[in-house]
C-alpha cells in the first residue's frame, strides 16, 4: 500500500512539473527597431550595453582617451554632456575619433539639442521635465526628424513634471510613465517614432514598476537602468537587481548601470548582467564556490586571479574554480574546464569528468594553459 501511495503521490508532482514547464531566458517584449548609429535598439535585436563619460566634453583628447576605453571594454553606445554650446561645438570631432555611437545628453536647452544634430551625433536624450515649451521640443523633433536622429526621452526621479508630483507623488510609478507618455504624445504628433524611452528612478521596485506599466501601453524600445544607483558596490547590487528584474521579465532593449566610479565598471557590470540571464555569452565566466571548512587552498585568490587574467578574452567559455575535491567536478558540471582543491593539490576536470592531479602550485599555470588552448587567446 505505502509503494501505491508513493508511487501516486510521484506522478501526481511530476505531473505539475511537466505542465510548469518553462523556456528561459524568456521571451523579449515585442518592441520597434531604432537604428541608433550602426546599432539597432529593440526589435528583438541583442540588448546593447552604454556608458556616460564623465570627462569635460570641451576636452576632446580626454574624452576620446575615455570612449576608446570604454570601447575597447564592450561598450557600445555612449552619451556624453553637453553643457554649452562650446560643448556641443565638439562633438563632430569627438564622433570623428570614435567607432561606436554618440549620444548628446541634453538638459534645459533644446537649441543645445539642435545644434548637437547639426554636429552629426547619432540621437539625443531630453528630459521631460525640464525643456519645458511644448514648442521647443517640437522644433527639436522637427530637426531630428529631418537628420534621421533617434530621440530618448530620459524620464528620471530628479526632473519629474510639478502638476503629476502633486498628483501621484515622487515614488509613484505613474508620476515616471505620466511624464514619457506626455512627452511621446509631443513626438508623435509630429510624426516621430525613432523614439527610445527610459523610466530612471532611484528606487529599484518604482523603476520596475514603472517599466512594466509603460510596457502594457507603448511598443517603444526601452533603456532601462536604475538611476544615481550608488557606489561601485552598492550600485552594482541595486542595478543588477533591478536591471535583471526587468530582464527576467523579458523587459528592456538597452542599458546603462549608473556607477558612481570609472565608467567601464559600468560596462563590466552590465555585461555580466546580461552574461548571468543568458543574454549574452562573452568571455570567460568564473563559477567559483563560496569556501567552507573543507577547503583547504587559497581558493579566493586564485579565482580573482584566473578571472583578472583572462578578461580580455572573447570566446564563451564557463571555467570552474571549486575548493573541494569531494564535491567539485560534480557541482560544476556546466563549466568547460575546472579546478577543484585538496590538500596540496587539486583535479583537473573538463565537463565534470576529472582528467589528472595537479599540484596546488602549478594550478593557477595549468588552468590558465587549458583555457588559452580551448579559447585560442
Amino acid at each position: 500500500m505505502s509503494s501505491d501511495i508513493s508511487h501516486n503521490a510521484e506522478k501526481r508532482w511530476r505531473d505539475k512539473l511537466a505542465s510548469h514547464a518553462i523556456e528561459y531566458p524568456v521571451e523579449r517584449r515585442k518592441s520597434r527597431a531604432v537604428k541608433v548609429g550602426d546599432v539597432i535598439v529593440g526589435g528583438g535585436f541583442p540588448v546593447s550595453v552604454q556608458s556616460m563619460t564623465n570627462t569635460d566634453t570641451r576636452d576632446i583628447a580626454a574624452t576620446v582617451d575615455q570612449i576608446r576605453r570604454l570601447e575597447e571594454a564592450g561598450c557600445e553606445i555612449i552619451r556624453v554632456a553637453v553643457l554649452n554650446s562650446s560643448a556641443a561645438g565638439c562633438l563632430a570631432e569627438i564622433k570623428k575619433q570614435i567607432s561606436i555611437p554618440l549620444v548628446a545628453d541634453i538638459h534645459f536647452s533644446h537649441t543645445l539639442a539642435l545644434k548637437a544634430i547639426e554636429q552629426g551625433v547619432d540621437k539625443v536624450r531630453i528630459n521631460p521635465g525640464n525643456i519645458s515649451a511644448e514648442w521647443k521640443v517640437a522644433e527639436v523633433v522637427k530637426a531630428a526628424k529631418g537628420a534621421e536622429v533617434p530621440i530618448r526621452i530620459g524620464v528620471n526621479s530628479g526632473s519629474l513634471p510639478e502638476d503629476l508630483l502633486e498628483e501621484f507623488g515622487h515614488g509613484d510609478p505613474r508620476t515616471f510613465v505620466g511624464a514619457a507618455l506626455r512627452e511621446l504624445e509631443i513626438l508623435e504628433k509630429h510624426n516621430f517614432h525613432d523614439t527610445i524611452i527610459a523610466l530612471k528612478s532611484t528606487n529599484v521596485l518604482c523603476t520596475i514598476a514603472a517599466y512594466s506599466m509603460l510596457a502594457e501601453l507603448a511598443d517603444y524600445p526601452f533603456h532601462i537602468g536604475i538611476t544615481e544607483a550608488g557606489t561601485l558596490f552598492s550600485g552594482t547590487i541595486k542595478s543588477a537587481a533591478g536591471i535583471g528584474a526587468l530582464l527576467a521579465r523579458g523587459i528592456g532593449d538597452t542599458l546603462r548601470v549608473s556607477l558612481t566610479a570609472d565608467p567601464v565598471e559600468e560596462i563590466k557590470v552590465g555585461k555580466k548582467i546580461l552574461a548571468a540571464l543568458e543574454l549574452k555569452r562573452e568571455g570567460v565566466e568564473v563559477i567559483s564556490c563560496p569556501t567552507c571548512g573543507r577547503c583547504q587552498i587559497d581558493l579566493i585568490g586564485l579565482a580573482e586571479s584566473i578571472e583578472e587574467k583572462t578578461r580580455h578574452i572573447k570566446k564563451p567559455l564557463k571555467v570552474a574554480i571549486m575548493g573541494c575535491v569531494v564535491n567539485g567536478p560534480g557541482e560544476a558540471k556546466a563549466a568547460d574546464v575546472g579546478i577543484a582543491g585538496g590538500k596540496g593539490e587539486g583535479l583537473l576536470f573538463f565537463k565534470g569528468e576529472i582528467v589528472r592531479k595537479v599540484k596546488e602550485a602549478d594550478m593557477e599555470a595549468v588552468l590558465l594553459d587549458e583555457i588559452k588552448k580551448m579559447t585560442g587567446e
